[in-house]
């Protein structure tokens, strides 16, 4: 009996060994969860906000659909004296290529959010290329610019992702205060959420055709200026070399 008893501990703890062991190997957000356990990630990460000692934030708007906002709050940025970045879908710029152009004219920063708006995570490398390098020509037809910046769709990325950006000399940019103001929120309550939220280096998430966009934006801008913040294009803000990104996104200069 007693011989039993060991036997059948040994054997449950064998098998809990197994099942760490296999835990530890199953993937977690494409890397094995052991690396992300004991912190040995090698997963790459985009720029979610910039490490500075000014008062300087960001305000960026992602342009899938819809543009009837749009010229307005150039309008509203022209006001305050301020700039911006609009990270603009391919097909997007197919169907509204006066407003790029409108975009470009008024001295704003023009990013590419992907062609198609996929999630970029579940894309191989050559389709990866193709939605960036496709994007990024239409806007440079219509601007003669080139692209330095690039937001994924659904903030969603992989190694290989950040990688073709390296490649492409893109700068994929995340974010670290989302208004969510896609959701209907009001422009009061959009602008509490930035309130809250904010700080030196933060990139604010804005959607161009947001139910309340134009008003929140102002209230937004009126707050920020009352508070010292100067704000910028996303390309204004972060560091273009002599710089490392840490694990939770932040951008620092070397």
């Amino acid at each position: 009996m007693p011989f039993c008893v060991i036997k059948s501990r040994t054997i449950k703890i064998f098998l809990c060994m197994i099942a760490v062991v296999v835990m530890l190997a199953i993937s977690y957000n494409g890397f094995a969860s052991a690396e992300v356990w004991f912190g040995k990630s090698t997963r790459l990460v985009p720029i979610y906000r910039v490490d500075t000692q000014e008062k300087q934030v960001a305000i960026s708007f992602d342009a899938a659909w819809g543009a009837d906002k749009t010229q307005e709050i150039l309008d509203v940025l022209a006001e305050y004296d301020v700039t911006a970045t609009f990270f603009l879908v391919g097909f997007w710029v197919d169907k509204y290529p006066e407003m790029v152009k409108a975009i470009d004219d008024a001295g704003i920063e023009i990013g590419t959010h992907s062609n198609t708006h996929p999630d970029m995570a579940k894309l191989d490398k050559a389709t990866i290329t193709s939605e960036l390098t496709t994007s990024m020509d239409k806007i440079k037809s219509i601007t003669g610019k080139d692209v330095k910046v690039f937001r994924p769709p659904y903030g969603s990325y992989s190694n290989t992702l950040i990688n073709v950006c390296e490649q492409l000399e893109l700068y994929p940019i995340q974010w670290d205060v989302d208004t969510l103001d896609w959701k209907g929120l009001s422009a009061s309550a959009v602008c509490d959420r930035v309130m809250k939220n904010v700080q030196n280096g933060s990139i604010v998430l804005m959607h161009n055709n947001a139910d309340n966009v134009v008003d929140s934006l102002r209230l937004c801008l009126d707050w920020l200026k009352m508070k010292g913040y100067r704000v910028t294009s996303v390309g204004e803000l972060i560091y273009t070399d002599g710089y490392n990104i840490d694990p939770n996104g932040v951008q620092h200069k070397n």
